[in-house]
């Protein structure tokens, strides 16, 4: 029985596993997909209409021999399980997911697929990590700034005190030094601190944040750098701080564009903004029903393996002029908007991935 069929949408199992974090598929005897969750719409990249219809080898590629097995699954009515089997889609991502074969009919044949993807998996402890090195992070900088501005405020007053004591000009100078560089430290530590001010929220669209960085980006590099789109237009407005967001994608966007200027002059500096939505999507330990993905692409040479797990931390930079607080601060701001962003490079292609939720907080 097709999962199409009123008896069974009417019954609410389609609601159930609409609402399921596991992709769910039926297939047909010649592997036509008749069904798609919106977890496994998610997971291929596409939807269910788009793709009913479809053989499934339109929309993956096999690297293992799986099709060739689901095949045998529908001719004989085996169920079947595999572990940490390899797709790749048509777009060219790769999937590493457990999966499972039921035969659910014989006649018309009909094979219920579920899949977990396993990156899900080690994304949540990754993240998990993340959010830990957020927190660890804040408290340590936070009592860095106290002890740090508490000497600072007590060597600014005895520096001007001194200098309304003094009668040489070139004395003088050297107390305004001090109070010059006591006044450089504290900003430099009110940096580190990140935002000081409550998020002003109200109805955001995230390419109209993306595009105000891309204007700025172009303006900044003179039009000497490629900008590509690659946006989801059904993305709905959410609840944001418009400015913050800004800056937040400025930092990353300015790394990026920093980096596609270090290739060689036969390689043109090329960023990328692309914009998809998740559905059911967990940021940490909060499942989100409608999460937005931004990735912001650059073609530099990647950043080293080394330094890539500690990016997020401030004073941690891979450019001999650069703060190290850019990224902590976005991080900072995407954390307030309840996101998280991540990174993942090589060389040739360094992709810095930042998920907000879309719909309110509860």
């Amino acid at each position: 029985m097709s999962l199409q069929t009123p008896a069974l949408a009417n019954n609410g199992y389609k609601s159930i596993l609409d609402s399921l974090t596991t992709g769910v598929l039926v297939l047909g005897d010649n592997l036509d997909i008749r069904y798609l969750n919106p977890a496994a719409e998610s997971l291929f990249e596409t939807s269910l209409t788009r793709c009913q219809g479809q053989v499934l080898d339109d929309v993956l590629i096999d690297s293992e021999g799986a099709l060739k097995t689901l095949h045998e699954a529908a001719d004989n009515g085996h169920s079947y399980t595999r572990r940490e089997a390899e797709f790749f889609l048509a777009s060219g991502s790769r999937l590493l997911v457990d999966y499972s074969v039921t035969p659910i009919s014989v006649q018309p044949t009909e094979l219920l697929v579920e899949i977990q993807a396993r990156e899900r998996l080690m994304r949540i402890s990754r993240e998990e990590d993340i959010i830990s090195q957020q927190e660890t992070t804040r408290i340590l900088v936070r009592g860095m700034a106290h002890e740090i501005k508490n000497p600072l405020g007590g060597i600014r007053g005895a520096a001007q005190l001194l200098d309304r004591e003094l009668d040489d000009a070139g004395q003088r100078e050297y107390t305004r030094v001090i109070i010059n560089e006591a006044d450089r430290l504290r900003t430099l530590v009110d940096r580190m601190l990140g935002p000081n001010k409550a998020l002003q929220m109200a109805p955001t669209n995230i390419h109209q944040v993306l595009e105000r960085v891309a204007t700025l980006i172009e303006a900044e590099s003179k039009g000497s750098i490629h900008l590509k789109r690659d946006y989801d237009p059904s993305l709905p407005e959410f609840s944001g701080d418009a400015e913050q967001l800004i800056q937040a994608f400025l930092n990353i966007a300015r790394n990026a564009m920093e980096a596609a200027f270090e290739n060689d002059a036969s390689q043109p500096a090329t960023i990328c903004f692309r914009t998809r939505a998740l559905r059911q999507f967990t940021i940490g330990h909060h499942r989100h029903r409608l999460v937005c993905r931004i990735d912001i692409i650059d073609n530099g040479p990647g950043i080293p393996p080394e330094l890539l797990q500690n990016i997020f931390y401030p004073m941690i930079s891979g450019r001999a002029s650069g703060t190290g607080l850019g990224l902590s601060i976005t991080q900072s701001i995407i954390g307030q908007h309840r996101g998280l962003v991540e990174c993942e490079s090589e060389p040739g292609r360094t992709d810095f991935i930042i998920f907000l939720p879309l719909e309110d907080s509860k």
